[in-house]
Parts: structure tokens; sequence; C-alpha cells
């Protein structure tokens, strides 16, 4: 079968290529990738993989084997997965990582949401309820900005979406967002922060916490280190908090809460890019060059 693997020392770090074909456990199911979703830390850190290992993470098809315990969807069926080696003809999931997409729902949107949507979703959902609250987006026109800004805003709170330049908050007001701003200053206090930017954004979103508010560091888009002045992290009132987020396992019931919300018309996919899977080197360039706004969405010919 044909697959993108890692390639390290080639210029672009990945090549499409034949591969055997992956062997389904007793609880995993082998599905016909269709259409398959790019997510910015998979290219920022090829050179992480092991060449010729199949990458991606994000992916949506049809069943073509079920799981031998008969768990999971039937052969035949619509799913959209999360899991290694998604970039590719044929790629085997474990059956908790998938979910049945029904027949009014298009493949290609929900192929981007599993990263995404699981990050934004459980990051959310830790902060406990929204209703009511200030919470702010950084990069807020990248693949879980634009998801964070749309369950956040159905959750009930004010969103501030934060992004890097008035073109690139294009669109971000009608998925929820009651600001967009460039940068940080002049913004209120906030009580959630969803952070992707890292560095000197992280630093100067700490300080915009409310007394008892939560920041969640869920990315680092900038690459540069953050720095906090002496005594930053010391205030009065309710202790203010600082998150990880690192827990992808088992998504099977997010991916299917997701992808209802979709089909109800209530979350739209973060697409910014779609193309065959053979121009996969352009759209890595463009993504690199910040003309993509959202992921970038395979279809796999």
């Amino acid at each position: 079968m044909r697959a993108i693997v890692a390639a390290p020392g080639t210029g672009e770090g990945f090549r499409l290529t034949e591969v055997p074909d992956p062997t389904p456990g007793p609880r995993q199911v082998l599905v016909d990738v269709r259409h398959a979703a790019v997510n910015t830390g998979e290219i920022r850190h090829l050179g992480l993989f092991p060449a010729g290992s199949v990458l991606g993470y994000d992916a949506a098809g049809h069943v073509v084997r079920g799981a031998e315990d008969g768990s999971g969807p039937r052969e035949g069926e619509r799913v959209v997965a999360f899991g290694p080696g998604a970039w590719a003809r044929l790629a085997v999931f474990d059956v908790d990582s998938v979910t049945v997409v029904p027949a009014a729902v298009d493949l290609a949107e929900v192929a981007a949401l599993p990263m995404v949507g699981i990050t934004a979703l459980r990051t959310l959902r830790a902060s406990g309820s929204l209703l009511g609250r200030r919470v702010l987006v950084t990069g807020a026109s990248g693949g879980v900005g634009r998801v964070a800004v749309q369950l956040a805003r159905h959750g009930g709170a004010y969103v501030v979406a934060v992004v890097g330049s008035v073109a690139r908050g294009a669109g971000l007001t009608e998925l929820g967002a009651d600001e967009v701003v460039v940068g940080l200053d002049g913004v209120g206090p906030v009580d959630v922060v969803l952070e992707t930017v890292g560095g000197a954004q992280l630093v100067a979103a700490w300080g915009l916490l409310a007394p008892g508010g939560v920041l969640h560091s869920i990315g680092w888009a900038s690459g540069e280190p953050a720095v906090f002045p002496v005594n930053s992290t010391f205030a009065p009132g309710v202790a203010r908090t600082l998150r990880s987020f690192g827990d992808a396992s088992a998504p099977g019931p997010d991916l299917a809460l997701l992808v209802d919300l979709v089909a109800r018309g209530a979350l739209r996919s973060p697409i910014g890019w779609r193309g065959s899977w053979q121009r996969l080197a352009e759209a890595v360039d463009a993504l690199a060059h910040r003309r993509v706004a959202g992921k970038i969405l395979l279809d796999l010919d």
C-alpha cells in the first residue's frame, strides 16, 4: 500500500512510498483511509520519527475489517479515527479510538477534527463551567483555536480570540468570538486561557488571569522560551493555576460528541487547505509561511 513515511535527511523530511499493509490486533479495526489531516506539531517534529515510520494521527474512511472480538464498528461503516499511522491507504486503530460517522456527515469534514477537537474539548472540560466566564484563546486562527472558540461559546463563555494579524482573524467572529484581537495589549482579566503560542505570549497571558483562573498550556507554536519576571507567579487572592495537556487516550466517546456537533450544525471543522496527499509538500510550505488558517486536509487518491 502507499503511505507517507518519515524520511530523515531529505529536504522535506517525508516521502510518499510503498509499505507493507498493516495487520490489526484483536481489538483493532482496519480502515480504508479516504481523508487524513495534518497537525502542525507533526510537521514541526518530523525529525523525531524513525525513518520509514508511517506518519499522521487523524483519519476518516471505511472499515474493511472489524475487530476479532466483535467490538467496535463493523465492516463497511464510515468512521473517523485517531491514532498513529493515519497517513496511509490502510491504517489500524484501536476500537476505542474510532467512532461511526452518520451518512449525512461529510467524512472529509470530520477527518480534520480528532487531534484539535480532543485537545480543545478536554481542555475546556477541565476548566469547569464556562457559563458567564471570560475565555481567552491564543493562536485562535489555528486548528485547536478555531474549535476552542466554538466550543467555549457553546458553553456560555465570553470568548476573546487572539491572532497574529488582522487577516488571520477572518471568520472568527462568525465562529463565536466576542472579541478578535491582535496581541494582548488592552485585554482585560480573564478566567480561562487556552494558550497555544508559548514564549512571551504565555507569560503575558498568565498576567491576565483573574484570581482563581486557569491557564492551559497546550501548544508552543512560537518555539521560544517563556521567561517569567521575578514574583510574577505570586498574587493575592485565590490561587491561579498553570496546567499542561497531553491526554488523548481512548478518544472514541469524545470523537462521537464532536461528530454529533458537526451533524447538528453546531461545530464547523477547521479546514484551511485541502488537496491531494501528493501535494503535501506544497501544503506544508503554505502552513510554514502562515498562508493556512486552520488545518491541512489530505485526500488520499
